[in-house]
């Protein structure tokens, strides 16, 4: 794929790329693994009154990187501001507890004294999507950096603006030459960059089929790899549940980023008792958004990030109709110009058809009955993933059901899934292992070293 910024809106070309030759990756290559014997040492104030500069940055140009962050894979420039300042907020929370979180543990044992330090491991490559531009890069970025690593990030080829200026970001803020670095190359040369001695780590946010690859690379070099796949993930409703608040709620949790998100509602599971106003209600909130130009204010949902996405899309759901789903709203592409496909509700799902076993990376929403409380857990975890899952009760007994027996990373109760520094954030199955964020996330990419004094 061509290293290119294509505004999904138009279909226009705006700006091409070069590929990294051999030779300049070599010199990055070697500059990570020069300044991390450096920065390493870097005491932790100076690696946050560092990052507490790049928290500024962002503030400070937060529109100028919307306004890329639009234009490279469409999602609404409103919700592009709330991104670059959410990447402000991981990067001040990070700057205010890593010291906390990575002081010496004390371990009482028959030691003089025992305790475990958490160490920095070096170079880790990010290779990172293009739906969320900016902060998949920065919730790997800010704990790595003030654990004492060095990044080498590896974006996705449609998005290539925003890899330059997350770099430029750490230039404005003061850090070290080649403690954080863009490499504008091909997947194809991923596995290379994963196989030299001198990076020690990778964390992925992606497909499935990448996130294979790129574990099997660090298995084979026994490197330590964090790995946040797809997801299909559940929004139940029982009938004890606020209606109007959980309708409201879903369209949100579908349409979010134009329907791209990993995290995205996408499979609705509805009570028996209740689908059918659900249905009604969500159909009609579905069908009443304002689609059009991302940079509008109106505008609620934008394009597709690329043709090829739409594609993609529009099979599935044919495939799912084909095979006896029925379509309440949408349903199809919309005759425009641009990757706008039409907000669009699914019911009667075949087992087996795309809506039922696959990440429809969109905005469409596959509904599914269920007859009780046991049914609803059966129909969320018959699927290979298992990131994250909203449940909407307000029933003290289903709620520990949900909390207990979803087969999920996160369980968000009467709320949607949403990622914020404070928690980890990962899944389990097919949608990866590790976690980014939190306490748990900045210590992913440490040597967890036992120390005994006798």
């Amino acid at each position: 794929m061509a290293i290119a910024t294509v505004n999904p809106a138009t279909g226009q070309v705006v700006k091409t790329f070069e590929s990294l030759s051999d030779a300049e990756l070599e010199v990055k290559l070697q500059k990570a693994a020069d300044r991390f014997l450096s920065y390493r040492k870097t005491p932790f104030a100076e690696r946050a009154r560092l990052i507490e500069n790049a928290a500024r940055v962002l503030e400070k140009e937060k529109e100028s990187y919307a306004r890329v962050m639009t234009t490279e894979m469409g999602k609404t420039f409103r919700s592009a501001v709330d991104e670059a300042a959410k990447c402000a907020w991981v990067c001040r929370y990070y700057a205010e507890n890593a010291e906390r979180i990575l002081a010496d543990e004390v371990v009482e044992t028959t030691a003089k004294r025992s305790f475990i330090r958490y160490l920095p491991l070096g170079p880790v490559l990010a290779v990172m999507p293009w739906n969320f531009p900016f902060w998949q890069v920065l919730r790997f970025a800010a704990p790595a950096l003030m654990a004492g690593n060095v990044g080498l990030l590896k974006h996705a080829s449609i998005v290539p603006q925003s890899a330059l200026m997350i770099e430029e970001i750490f230039h404005k803020a003061g850090f070290p030459d080649g403690v954080f670095q863009t490499l504008l190359i091909s997947s194809q040369k991923v596995d290379r960059v994963l196989g030299d001695p001198r990076v020690a780590a990778a964390t992925l946010t992606g497909s499935e089929g990448a996130g294979v690859e790129v574990g099997v690379g660090a298995a084979k070099r026994i490197k330590k790899v964090v790995l946040e796949l797809g997801g299909s993930d559940p929004f139940i409703v029982m009938p004890s549940a606020n209606l109007e608040a959980a309708t409201s709620t879903a369209v949100k949790a579908r349409i979010f980023n134009n329907g791209q998100s990993c995290i995205a509602a996408k499979r609705f599971i509805v009570a028996e008792r209740i689908a059918e106003k659900f249905e009604k209600m969500f159909a009609e909130k579905m069908a009443a958004l304002k689609v059009g130009d991302p940079f509008d204010e109106a505008t609620e949902l934008g394009p597709l990030s690329s043709a090829q996405g739409l594609e993609d899309l529009d099979r599935d759901v044919k495939a799912t109709v084909e095979a006896g789903a029925k379509v309440l709203t949408g349903g199809k592409p919309l005759a425009r110009p641009g990757n706008f496909y039409a907000p669009t509700v699914l019911t009667n799902i075949p087992k087996g058809s795309p809506a039922h076993q696959e990440e429809l990376f969109g905005p469409v929403a596959s509904v599914f009955r269920a007859k009780d409380l046991d049914d609803a857990i059966r129909i969320a975890n018959d699927s290979r993933f298992g990131l994250g899952a909203s449940a909407w009760t307000n029933d003290d007994q289903e709620r520990e059901r949900f909390i207990n027996d979803l087969e999920a990373g996160m369980v968000f109760i009467n709320r949607m899934v949403a990622s914020d520094p404070r928690l980890p954030f990962g899944g389990v199955k097919w949608s990866g292992h590790g976690r980014e964020l939190g306490v748990h996330g900045i210590r992913e990419f440490t040597n967890i070293k036992t120390v005994w004094i006798e």
